[in-house]
């Protein structure tokens, strides 16, 4: 993929550009600058974020595990790292149904989910100083950059272009329009977060995956509440399964409750992608699952202040591809690196991040001029305790998927507590999510109750939460391969499921009969690529809008 060379466009060359400015982006570069400075050289390295500030895009439960930090800043306490809620407590439940749970002891509960020594955090406030240090340490972070297309010239990754500014929705320059820069690099590394639309295609061009399973993912729902003091607990980590997506394999997924400082709660909802009910809605289940007695407690009288929904790649140590390719390399989430067992994914973005740099590092202090595979990259992660960690998860996701709630979380507690995630075998999950669904006429239609608006909300009054704003006249960001799909095949087929997937009201079918047609509402978009994912023709591709479009999201 060539830059368009119709259009003239300035050129800013680095030793590394980093795409994306969250945990595994932003600790990279932090490393890189670390590496300079102990060998008296200088890399030089700019990251780059679409969103309209660091942070802006980051969305994550979060229960954070220090342990990546503690090696990147030993001293991150003296220097305000946002870490203020140690976990207290761990409560597990396994909710049965609308109205009953059995909260499960300590010892039933496998050993990834223990909290102990961990903190919870706003992921959102943590990226925000981890861009303060980076600029600290000479690194140029550039917001409201959104990285569009891939330079490879000669089979070689030689940097990015960055999407134009004022161009209308039929692709014509504005009297505003200005020419995204390429942004050039001896390497560049990919840090999107889940399904980062350039990682996606370097996966194909590269065929980095070619020997690894299909990822898999989830789509969390995420809301902050202010809750009466009276009812606060900080440190209170809630996970739980079961009620509302059910004990077998057909819709599995977890929930998180977790009691911050300044008598705030995230509350969320994982729903795997790998179900089989195309009337299923990830939004409207999250909805329900609030009412439940266990989680209602914590909410009522409070006020909710922010919601927002991301994709998660929960495929783990099966999925990942390959790291690195001439000229680049993909790292975190656009990785693949979440370790799902512990339901946490920050760590180890921050750790891939950092692998990637001392390799590149190495190699550039020594006068590389770029351009070749950083074999050192690979071979650092497989002598770390990152691949240790993914390597004894590895079974976690396909236990659920195959045999449910009840008998995957029976497995998964004789590998991880008995075992230590090393059972001698692997279990393999070979079918796409996009793959699962039945027919719309061999499933049963789920009707959701109506919104109350106290505790259960609607997707538009959700989305105004969220701050999401696109330029209304930029070129749908939504990108469908046959616009006959949604209306001739998916909606006899599936009753077009992107009208329930989608966690943010973006997909309509509207009109009636013949008159029937296929709305896209790209402005109520909040980035969390379930489309891209979840689309049973595969026929729609995410790609990033202009840049700082999308949520704002302030501490989520």
């Amino acid at each position: 993929m060539r830059a368009n060379m119709t259009v003239e466009r300035d050129v800013m060359e680095y030793d590394v550009v980093i795409v994306g400015a969250g945990p595994a982006g932003l600790a990279a570069a932090c490393r890189l600058k670390q590496k300079a400075a102990e060998a008296g050289g200088e890399i030089s390295v700019c990251v780059v974020e679409k969103g309209s500030e660091v942070g802006a895009h980051i969305l994550s439960g979060a229960v954070f595990e220090p342990r990546a930090l503690n090696e990147l800043f030993p001293n991150w306490k003296e220097l305000g790292a946002p870490l203020e809620t140690p976990v207290k407590r761990d409560d597990i439940y396994l909710f049965t149904s609308e109205s009953a749970s059995i909260k499960l002891p300590g010892l039933f509960v496998p050993k990834t989910m223990h909290n102990e020594g961990n903190y919870i955090i706003s992921l959102g406030k943590l990226v925000r100083w981890l861009a303060t240090q980076a600029e600290g340490l000479g690194v140029d972070i550039i917001p409201e950059f959104a990285a569009q297309d891939v330079i490879i010239e000669d089979g070689i990754v030689r940097g990015i272009t960055i999407g134009d500014k004022g161009v209308d929705r039929h692709g014509n320059q504005t009297a505003d329009f200005a020419p995204g820069p390429e942004l050039r690099a001896k390497y560049t590394f990919f840090a999107e977060g889940c399904r980062g639309h350039i990682g996606k295609r370097l996966l194909k061009d590269f065929a980095l995956d070619k020997d690894a399973d299909p990822q898999h993912y989830g789509i969390g729902l995420k809301e902050l509440w202010k809750i009466d003091p009276a009812k606060h607990q900080p440190g209170l980590v809630v996970h739980g399964a079961g009620w509302p997506l059910g004990l077998g394999s057909e819709s599995t997924g977890g929930s998180f409750l977790y009691h911050l400082e300044d008598n705030l709660i995230a509350v969320g909802l994982i729903v795997d992608l790998s179900y089989s009910n195309p009337y299923l809605s990830p939004f409207d289940e999250f909805q329900r699952f609030k009412q439940h007695p266990v989680i209602k407690q914590h909410l009522e009288g409070g006020e909710r202040l922010s919601y927002g929904a991301r994709a998660i790649a929960k495929g783990g140590y099966n999925s990942l591809p390959k790291m690195a390719f001439p000229g680049g390399a993909l790292v975190g989430c656009d990785l693949g690196t979440m370790n799902f067992s512990k339901i946490k994914g920050s760590h180890t973005a921050m750790k891939c991040g950092m692998l990637a740099a001392e390799a590149a590092a190495q190699v550039l202090l020594a006068g590389a001029e770029g351009g070749d595979v950083l074999s050192g990259y690979p071979t650092a992660f497989k002598a770390s305790w990152l691949h240790e960690e993914l390597y004894c998860s590895r079974n976690f996701g396909p236990a659920l998927h195959k045999f449910g709630i009840l008998f995957g979380g029976a497995f998964n507690w004789v590998d991880q507590n008995l075992f230590g995630g090393k059972i001698p075998l692997t279990l393999h999950d070979t079918t796409p999510d996009y793959l699962t669904l039945k027919p719309a006429a061999q499933s049963t239609k789920i009707e959701y109750p109506r919104p109350d608006g106290k505790l259960t909300f609607d997707k538009l009054s959700s989305v105004f939460l969220s701050s999401t704003n696109h330029e209304e006249e930029q070129p749908v960001h939504l990108k469908l391969a046959d616009p006959s799909i949604p209306i001739d095949k998916n909606l006899p087929m599936y009753d077009e499921p992107a009208q329930r997937y989608c966690p943010a009201g973006v997909y309509e079918v509207i009109g009636e009969g013949d008159a029937k047609r296929f709305q896209i509402n790209a402005q109520n978009c909040v980035h969390c690529k379930t489309c891209d994912i979840k689309d049973p023709a595969q026929n729609i591709t995410w790609i990033a809008p202009e840049g700082s479009g999308g949520p704002n999201y302030a501490a989520m």
